[in-house]
């Protein structure tokens, strides 16, 4: 059954690759996050394979508030017995190109045996890997028992929340475990959180020639910022204990305001990053940012701190039965790559969060080289192995028939 499983995988090689290409060539860049026309591109694609394709189109009000435009998550439901129910999720919206790409990032260019695009890595590969592993699955007629789920789902980059959490908060599905994308060969088991927050740094304007009449917002933002990055210094000092999470992270990725050239500037805006280890309290960590930030603004006369939140994603760590999971899916990867994959965690945030909070056994794994580095992931000229998207599927289609047979 094995061999059968992993020769169906190999005889499917070329259509899985112009089915991750044609996802690749959709544009579903989040911002702006108009990612609707992708996702009935994607379930095209799939009901071409003989799969029946459920589209939830989430809200309008709902898109807005998340600051998308359009969102269609998807479901795939096959059922082969009484048992669990396990989700394989992965998201097709993308982080917009940016420049220093040397083909086209919507393209799908092929070159040495890799597939380059936006979204390649990160995740539109795990449409790919797990449709086509739960494909070879459904043809191979192992005798299983429990139902595999397909979540494609459109706003991992905006936070998740009219993803998978929307669908699970809907009670659109109920599943006990959990396979999340995963970007390498690790099977990762715990992931950094994240905090976004907004600093509105507000003065007053005055002209030029008589600085002293205004209240100048920018320079108030500067010894904010001082602050902010003497505070970053300092979590250096603080480690996780788990591997391939190392320290918490600060950055401030964004300043925009003044007026004129001519015009002390008035107003300041900041927005910051601040990865939260799995050791850390997400409430305490906001409130050090806080007090950091109310303490700068405090010492300039005329000058007024607004801090807001913006996103919070909590750390993910496993629950339930997830070590299980895990356990299988390391033995085969291992087999499969030739090389022993063990457990880990990584600094990003990913949405497996959400099941994991929903109190759903979640691992991460999915198509990738041994480092997401290695794919430029986020980065000019994002690309896949094809190899390593063919050893991801059969890991997935092995690791299901473990799960369930």
């Amino acid at each position: 059954m094995e061999e059968k499983i992993a020769a169906a995988i190999d005889a499917a090689t070329e259509r899985q690759t112009r089915f991750l290409q044609e996802l690749v060539k959709i544009p579903s860049d989040n911002p702006p996050g108009d990612c609707a026309p992708h996702g009935e591109r994607a379930a095209r694609l799939l009901e071409d394979m003989g799969f029946a394709v459920e589209r939830h189109p989430v809200p309008q009000d709902t898109v807005r508030a998340a600051g998308m435009i359009s969102a269609t998550n998807l479901i795939i439901r096959e059922r082969f017995g009484d048992g669990p129910v396990v989700a394989l999720n992965a998201h097709g919206d993308v982080v917009p190109p940016g420049e220093g790409w040397s083909v086209d990032p919507y393209g799908a260019v092929i070159r040495d045996g890799a597939l380059y695009g936006r979204g390649v890595a990160v995740s539109k590969s795990d449409f790919a890997t797990y449709a086509f592993a739960l494909k070879a699955l459904k043809e191979s007629g192992a005798p299983l028992a429990g139902t595999v789920e397909l979540h494609l789902t459109y706003d991992e980059e905006a936070g998740g929340t009219i993803g998978p959490k929307w669908l699970l908060d809907q009670g659109l599905s109920k599943p006990d475990y959990a396979l999340s994308a995963g970007f390498s060969y690790a099977v990762v088991t715990a992931h950094n959180g994240c905090l976004h927050l907004e600093v509105d740094v507000r003065g007053r304007q005055a002209h030029a020639a008589m600085p002293e009449t205004g209240a100048d917002a920018l320079e108030a933002a500067t010894a904010i910022l001082n602050a902010l990055y003497e505070y970053r210094r300092g979590l250096s000092g603080r480690h996780s204990a788990t591997p391939g999470i190392d320290s918490p992270t600060m950055v401030v990725g964004l300043i925009e305001g003044g007026i004129n050239t001519n015009v002390v500037p008035d107003r300041v805006r900041l927005r910051l990053d601040r990865r939260i280890i799995p050791e850390e309290n997400s409430a305490e960590v906001e409130r050090e940012l806080r007090e950091v930030i109310a303490r700068a603004a405090a010492r300039r006369p005329g000058i007024r701190a607004e801090t807001r939140r913006i996103m919070l994603a909590e750390p993910f760590a496993p629950v339930g039965d997830a070590p299980r999971l895990a356990e299988i899916l390391c033995r085969r990867a291992s087999a499969v790559m030739g090389e022993t994959v063990a457990t880990k965690g990584v600094p990003l945030y990913t949405d497996a969060r959400h099941y994991s909070a929903a109190g759903v056994a979640t691992v991460l794994y999915g198509a990738g080289p041994h480092s997401i580095l290695e794919a430029n992931a986020h980065g000019a000229d994002e690309h896949l192995q094809l190899d390593d998207l063919n050893k991801a599927t059969k890991v997935v289609a092995l690791s299901l028939l473990d799960l369930l047979g």
